[in-house]
């Protein structure tokens, strides 16, 4: 069956940082939403792939996503090869989604940037007739870039402030990142209570501009259409 949205994210985690709210926004107003982690995020310094796959589940519940599926992609190696651009491309054509939201280029992480270039090239190819998978051709509406760890001006904020609890119970969810209990735990980035401040703070930012409480920011390579200068019509 198709669905509305698509949204990719490198490792567990990485898209309710990112979209956690847009994600909760679309299925409360009955949209059909699809997650995919590119990776189990086995590299990470806490918790195990087991662990990330089974919190990944818990949160796509809490955002009422109708699948969560995991490529699999080595941590720390996402790479443009034609191995991961088909399955990607596989993905894509199997479940035919109307938007593809993907990491932002631009990331301190570099699995993050790699995952967007490969992303980009995945959504263009699954366009093309004569690029054969499994599943027929299916050329996405657009392709929306969601911020994780850094930001740049958005194209576009969404509203999430009606949302905005789901996402913190999403990223709740991933207690092997955010508050490890496990022997053997080390102190990281995203233990450290000013990570979360950090995403908060983007996204209070974000919702002050358009001056609403939460809002995320997405970036489009093309122009976005309008019908004319008045702001309250679409």
């Amino acid at each position: 069956m198709s669905i509305e949205l698509l949204v990719f994210g490198p490792h567990p985690a990485d898209i309710e940082i990112g979209l956690g709210g847009a994600i909760a926004r679309h299925t409360a107003a009955g949209h059909r939403v699809g997650l995919c982690d590119l990776t189990e995020g086995e590299l990470s310094s806490n918790g195990t792939a087991e662990e990330r796959r089974l919190e990944a589940a818990a949160a796509a519940r809490v955002l009422g996503a109708a699948w969560r599926e995991n490529l699999a992609w080595p941590d720390g190696g996402i790479a443009e090869t034609p191995e991961m651009i088909r399955s990607a491309v596989d993905l894509i054509r199997r479940h035919r989604p109307r938007t593809l939201a993907v990491p932002y280029w631009k990331d301190r992480h570099p699995d993050h940037v790699a995952a967007s270039r490969v992303l980009r090239l995945a959504a263009f190819r699954s366009g093309l007739r004569r690029y054969v998978t499994g599943a027929e051709p299916w050329r996405v509406d657009w392709v929306c870039y969601y911020f994780i760890n850094d930001g740049a001006t958005p194209s576009f904020v969404v509203d999430v402030s009606e949302h905005y609890q789901r996402k913190r119970d999403a990223l709740d969810c991933y207690r092997s990142q955010f508050a490890p209990a496990a022997a053997g735990a080390v102190p990281t980035r995203l233990t450290a209570s000013t990570f979360r401040q950090l995403i908060e703070s983007r996204d209070a930012q974000f919702g002050a501009l358009a001056g609403v409480a939460f809002a995320e920011g997405l970036v489009v390579v093309e122009p976005i259409a309008r019908a004319g200068l008045l702001k309250h019509l679409p």
